[in-house]
């Protein structure tokens, strides 16, 4: 049971890796695209970032409330030994998504730069802290490691470069697959070449970071943290290929798959090593703690990991694109406009439109009505069977509001 909450960080970093990572990816471009010549890659990736950059960080705080709840000591260990990366991250989230906010209403080209530069400080100074752990050297005690060596380090230093450019290469070509998608060729020509030196890049850097992080303490050049070195090899060259064809829609989870593998080698090579003289097992909490963080996360992920799934499907699907975005690639024409464009249509049947979806006004009184039901019975009776009907009733009130959420607007 110690493993269960390892289990869930690791998932937590991987998605943190592979989505917050492309949206930071996003600033870097944006710095490297300066001056007039630059406006449509900067406008692009402001317009891909805007409706999930807020959302992403959610799994860095779920990394965080489960490391300090299944494992205190080592995570006051890592907070305060490594406290100078992590207020630096910090620092650089916040001052990111002031600038993004401010950007977004005509700030000054300065946003600009601070939104770019935030967008690269970040991911380096949390490589710097992953290296450090990596690495072991943050001892377990308070503050017991040193605040400089423990994160400014050869090994430190070069995972933190390999973070930016990881996020530099899955924002291109994330990015280049949604310029595809709204038919701009020459934006995703721009961001394929991006990708294709990113993704170069990142192999050097990675093959340099297997002798430089053996030297360090780590060795993934055996077992488990091999196989998960090779996964990742053959998603980053599936990547550049699929890039190379245009193919960005599997680019996309190449992309990701090879990222995600390096989070897992990592894992696979410090196991079962925690930090320095601690193991998984004597770093966790007590059993009733670690059964109520299980309990808690399946719980919670009943609602987050739908909504999540709705919020990038939506997004995908550009139900999310503001009016001054770019046009669909391939827009669905109104059933009116089908109708008429059809050969063999009979004019008369030209201008009837399609059968109606179930109204919306019914989907909100369901959602209305699970509400109100679901917290009176479960505020005010005390019956099991009421209380399991109050949770029946408002799962039907999120059913209904994702419904709602992804039905298409009314003519």
């Amino acid at each position: 049971m110690a493993y269960v909450p390892v289990v869930f960080i690791l998932a937590g970093m991987a998605a943190y890796t592979v989505l917050a990572g492309a949206d930071f990816g996003a600033g870097l471009w944006t710095l490297l695209a300066p001056g007039p010549r630059g406006e449509p890659i900067r406008d692009e990736a402001r317009h891909a970032m805007g409706p999930v950059w807020e959302a992403n960080h959610v799994w860095l705080i779920f990394v965080l409330v489960v490391c300090w709840t299944a494992y205190p000591v080592a995570f006051g260990s890592i907070a305060s030994t490594l406290s100078a990366p992590l207020l630096i991250a910090a620092i650089g989230i916040i001052f990111r998504g002031a600038a993004y906010a401010l950007r977004g209403q005509g700030a000054s080209r300065a946003a600009e730069y601070l939104f770019a530069i935030s967008s690269v400080l970040t991911p380096f100074a949390l490589g710097t802290a992953v290296g450090a752990i990596a690495t072991g050297r943050v001892p377990v005690g308070n503050a017991a490691g040193n605040l400089v060596t423990s994160w400014l380090n050869p090994a430190s230093v070069l995972t933190g470069v390999l973070a930016v450019v990881f996020c530099g290469y899955l924002a291109a070509v994330y990015l280049a697959a949604d310029s595809i998608r709204f038919s701009e060729r020459a934006l995703a020509t721009a961001f394929r070449r991006r990708a294709l030196a990113a993704g170069l890049v990142s192999g050097a850097l990675a093959l340099a970071g297997l002798f430089v992080m053996r030297d360090s303490g780590l060795d993934l050049t055996h077992g488990t943290a091999l196989v998960m070195v090779c996964v990742s090899a053959v998603a980053g060259l599936a990547t550049l290929v699929l890039c190379w064809r245009w193919r960005f829609g599997l680019a996309r989870l190449t992309a990701a798959l090879a990222v995600a593998a390096v989070v897992a080698g990592w894992a696979a090579a410090q196991a079962p090593r925690f930090l320095p003289g601690l193991t998984v097992t004597q770093a966790a909490a007590g059993r009733s703690t670690l059964i109520a963080l299980i309990i808690g996360v399946a719980c919670g992920s009943v609602v987050l990991i739908p909504s999540l799934a709705l919020l990038f499907t939506l997004f995908l699907r550009g139900r999310l694109d503001t009016p001054e975005s770019h046009d669909p690639v391939h827009p669905e024409p109104a059933p009116a406009e089908a109708a008429a464009s059809s050969p063999g249509t009979p004019p008369s049947q030209a201008g009837t439109a399609a059968p109606a979806a179930p109204p919306a006004r019914l989907w909100g009184a369901a959602a209305a009505v699970g509400l109100v039901a679901g917290t009176g019975l479960l505020v005010f009776l005390d019956p099991a069977w009421a209380h399991a009907l109050g949770v029946a009733c408002l799962v039907l009130c999120a059913v209904a509001v994702f419904r709602l959420a992804s039905s298409p607007p009314a003519p």
